[in-house]
């Protein structure tokens, strides 16, 4: 018998439990999924999905950049996302033979942020020089390519594939450091098409409707604090977050809180979306009574939300509490 199952065959409810907290997720691809991994932990989960991957309104860096891998004009590509891989393939494909431009990158050193980029890259058969270390961050891809180019770094010709938005330390750090540095952007990040589930969401952290807040990437921040700036929100969400806990995936989304002059209270063991919620429902009660015994706010039962899903309640969205 499965040890997640009881005699009967039913699941049985992990050690590790959210007690019914309102979990609040800013996921969109993976929304359902996290959604899932919310309640098997005991939580009540919020969807309010904050981005969306779209393409660039113009293809011509894209198309620059391949015709110039082919001309040999690179030492060094970085791919930062997975996301950013496949894209690429896909639109340099619609111009040109796909094989021919894989070919190139197969004869080109490659460095890759994290495992995403990196099982893209395998998927290809495209051999890779340098693959940062967990947490992945921006630091952790420089430490491992000075550690494995050394001094050879100062003459390289670089081109760095973006995810959503530049990263500017990464750029100066790269630039301090080589011959001359190529952005590929291959996709930019928006807001979702229906923005009023993350209205909703802005509103509920405002209030202390929100127990726990999950972010999983820089740009879910960025766009929960553009929205909070169009509603007049930023200050009052700021407030919010001084009675929930905010967990952060790891240190480069840490850095995305940061610039907002927030500082999350959970990073997992390893950045990955499973740890995180996992860790957060053994440890996200302690967290949550010290914060909001810190701010003088009573701690609000969870009793009435495990009622509500005991008799079938659907899964109420981010600013409809009372």
């Amino acid at each position: 018998m499965n040890s997640a199952q009881d005699s009967q065959g039913k699941e049985k409810m992990p050690s590790a439990n959210f007690n019914c907290m309102r979990i609040l997720s800013l996921e969109a691809r993976r929304a359902a999924e996290t959604a899932k991994l919310i309640r098997t932990y005991g939580g009540e989960p919020l969807v309010a999905p904050a981005m969306r991957e779209i393409s660039l309104d113009s293809q011509k860096p894209i198309l620059e950049f391949a015709e110039a891998l082919l001309r040999g004009a690179y030492d060094l590509v970085i791919f930062t996302t997975g996301v950013g891989v496949k894209a690429l393939v896909k639109t340099v494909s619609e111009h040109m033979d796909r094989e021919t431009f894989v070919e190139a990158l197969r004869k080109v050193r490659i460095a890759a942020r994290g495992p995403k980029s990196s099982s893209a890259l395998r998927e290809l058969q495209i051999p890779i020089a340098v693959v940062a270390p967990d947490p992945y961050t921006w630091r952790a891809l420089m430490t491992a390519m000075e550690a494995k180019f050394g001094s050879s770094l100062s003459g390289m010709n670089i081109a760095v594939q973006e995810y959503g938005i530049s990263n500017p330390e990464l750029l100066t750090a790269l630039a301090e450091k080589s011959i001359s540095i190529t952005r590929l952007p291959v996709y930019q990040w928006a807001l979702p098409e229906d923005t009023e589930p993350l209205r909703e969401a802005v509103i509920a952290l405002a209030h202390g409707h929100v127990d726990v807040v999950l972010f999983m990437n820089a740009g879910q921040v960025m766009h929960l604090f553009l929205m909070a700036d169009r509603m007049g929100y930023t200050d009052a969400l700021h407030e919010g977050f001084r009675t929930t806990v905010l967990g952060s995936i790891g240190p480069s989304t840490t850095e995305g809180l940061n610039a907002y002059g927030v500082a999350p209270d959970y990073e997992p063991t390893q950045s990955k979306m499973g740890f995180l919620i996992k860790e957060l429902s053994e440890r996200s009660a302690e967290l949550l009574e010290k914060k909001r015994a810190a701010a003088a706010l009573h701690v609000p039962a969870a009793a009435a939300h495990c009622r509500r899903q005991a008799q079938g309640a659907p899964d109420a969205q981010p600013g409809r509490h009372g």
